[in-house]
């Protein structure tokens, strides 16, 4: 994640650098590091963000599609899935270990890479540009 959308995010989940520092466990100084570019944004802290932003976007009222409904998974490949096993598909992209493409991603920048470019993390994350 870059800095300009570290910054999105904050200000979409209305929080001020200290209020998502508490929020996310750590230092106001990382959020002014992370927010300047100073340092990169570690992937647990990229992954809570994309965590609370989509617990904001979503809609009680909206059933989501489960991923393996979008992508019309086969069972022999749902048997393997974590986001199946834990009927979390309308977050696959936040478990790791999800087989997307057939297999396990070996890192979470390479999940990353792989899910910004699927039809479900941008169904999901539509409404927010170059998330």
């Amino acid at each position: 994640m870059e800095c300009n959308r570290f910054k999105d995010v904050r200000a979409r989940l209305n929080k001020t650098q200290k209020e998502l520092a508490q929020l996310i466990g750590v230092s106001i100084k990382a959020i002014h590091s992370y927010e300047q570019d100073w340092r990169k944004i570690p992937h647990h802290v990229e992954r809570q963000l994309l965590f609370l932003l989509s617990r904001m976007i979503m809609d009680d009222d909206t059933p989501l599609d489960k991923c393996w409904d979008i992508l019309n998974c086969p069972d022999k490949k749902l048997k393997k899935c974590p986001a199946w096993e834990f009927k979390t598909g309308d977050l696959c992209w936040f478990i790791n270990g999800t087989n997307c493409n057939g297999k396990a991603q070996n890192s979470w920048e390479d999940k990353m890479k792989k899910c910004r470019a699927c039809k479900v993390f941008n169904r999901f994350f539509e409404t927010e540009k170059g998330i």
